[in-house]
């Protein structure tokens, strides 16, 4: 079976969930475990996505504050 899919009752192969994040602190966290695979940044008019894959689940924080998505885009090193 593929990884991050599961079964329903019926047989019909179903996608693992996003997970949403709310807190800065917790996302940190989990973008420095050792099965973080990549993040990504979306901006888009109003909120910038910051999305980290991780080994089962994609977890996702949405900030609203522009200076804040700043701040939290530099703690990331660039390679």
């Amino acid at each position: 079976m593929r990884r991050g899919v599961k079964l329903d009752l019926d047989g019909k192969l179903n996608a693992a969930e996003p997970k949403q994040i709310h807190e800065i602190k917790d996302f940190l966290l989990t973008a420095r475990r050792k099965d973080a695979r990549s993040v990504k940044i979306k901006r888009s008019k109003d909120v910038v996505k910051f999305k980290v894959r991780c080994s089962k689940y994609l977890y996702t924080l949405c900030v609203f504050d522009p200076e804040k998505a700043d701040k939290l885009k530099q703690s990331f090193h660039q390679v």
